[in-house]
């Protein structure tokens, strides 16, 4: 089935006189065609010229913005746009923020595209969409869909190294991306950009800066800082992160062993020991590293206690197993990953219908996790 391509929907014609774009005085240039967007109504190959609405010429440009960016005549559009509806880049801004936070991903999408299209200049709009995209990541990795969400995080990085070139300097594109190497593990790139953050921001005064910058600020130091106490930029460690991920788990074990040796107290050193260990089915040997974790200061997270109780699954302990999962589950509730390990150790209990629950309780927070929708299929609910 051949996808759907959106300029599809777009007539183009010339305006009949005397139609009105908008309220406003706007030149229309009679030579240059206009996309009309189709009404659902529309048969093929039909168009009624009688009911063409200002609505759909709006549509049909901001299609046009969004997906036809090479258009000979795209100058003269964004200029139409620019004349009809002055404030609309702010609206769409709002509408596209609005739309990734109700995690309408496809709408949210084709919106920052348009905006994108309609002022190429503007690095917030291009900062805005590498956080979104970043957030759609993220959600789809929470819902097991693990391939998209790692295409989708290559697209926020290249829209957060767009934004990070900026000029002048954008301070929030280095706080965001810094928190994009974060949860990549990747603490070497993590630190330069908050580090840099805190330089373009040490000037400025704090009544300046308000409630939400001082939070930056602080924040910002705080990681830099932790950082720099656990090395946790050591060349060992981001080559372990790398490698492990990569599919290379022994290569990966070899670096944060190398790492252990000189920083025997970083709680995110054993944490990544243990993931390796676990990966490769060594299920004793990810639970000492784990435990490990767990004794470290800063160890006791609920990720911690969700890949401990794993390992303990697959040893068969399952009462240690539960305690783990309910100690995790304490510190996030919502955590979909906890609340489907909960349904697999019913299933390990013999316990199908406690299993379910668990599963349709994922699903109820993330109608789209794909593991509980597997799951609940095998079950047959």
């Amino acid at each position: 089935m051949n996808p759907v391509n959106p300029l599809d929907s777009i007539y183009f014609i010339n305006l009949p006189e005397n139609f009105k774009l908008s309220e406003n005085a706007i030149h229309i240039d009679p030579s240059i065609p206009l996309p009309v967007q189709k009404k659902d109504a529309d048969s093929p190959g039909t168009f009624n010229m009688a009911e063409l609405t200002p609505e759909q010429v709006l549509a049909g440009l901001l299609t046009i913005l969004a997906y036809d960016k090479s258009n000979k005549d795209i100058m003269y559009y964004r200029s139409l746009l620019k004349e009809a509806r002055p404030n609309l880049k702010k609206e769409l801004t709002e509408a596209a923020i609005l739309k990734a936070k109700n995690e309408d991903y496809e709408l949210a999408e084709e919106i920052f595209s348009a905006l994108r299209g309609f002022d190429p200049d503007d690095m917030t709009t291009v900062l805005n969409t590498a956080l979104f995209l970043d957030q759609r990541a993220d959600s789809y990795r929470r819902s097991g869909l693990l391939e998209d969400a790692d295409a989708y995080d290559e697209d926020a990085l290249s829209y957060y190294k767009e934004a990070l070139n900026a000029e002048p300097a954008m301070p929030d594109a280095f706080f965001n991306a810094g928190f994009y190497y974060l949860k990549k593990y990747d603490y070497h790139h993590a630190k330069d950009n908050f580090e840099t953050y805190l330089a373009l921001t040490c000037d400025v005064k704090d009544e300046d800066l308000g409630e939400n910058g001082l939070y930056k600020k602080e924040r910002a130091q705080q990681i830099v800082n932790e950082i720099s106490n656990r090395n946790m930029d050591d060349d060992h460690f981001n080559a372990a992160y790398k490698l492990i991920s990569s599919g290379e788990e022994e290569k990966g074990l070899d670096e944060i062993r190398a790492f252990l040796e000189k920083n025997p107290n970083v709680w995110n050193a054993w944490f990544m020991l243990g993931w390796g260990m676990r990966r490769i089915a060594n299920y004793d040997a990810a639970r000492q590293a784990f435990n490990k974790a767990l004794e470290c200061e800063g160890g006791d997270t609920p990720d911690t206690y969700n890949e401990l109780a794993i390992c303990l699954l697959e040893l068969g302990d399952l009462d240690a197993a539960g305690k783990c999962l309910e100690k995790a589950l304490a510190k996030e509730p919502e955590n979909t990953k906890i609340i489907s390990n909960l349904g697999y150790m019913a299933l390990k209990a013999g316990n199908p219908a406690k299993a379910a629950a668990y599963f349709q309780t994922v699903l109820e927070i993330d109608p789209n996790d794909m593991i509980a929708q597997t799951e609940l299929a095998k079950l047959d609910v």
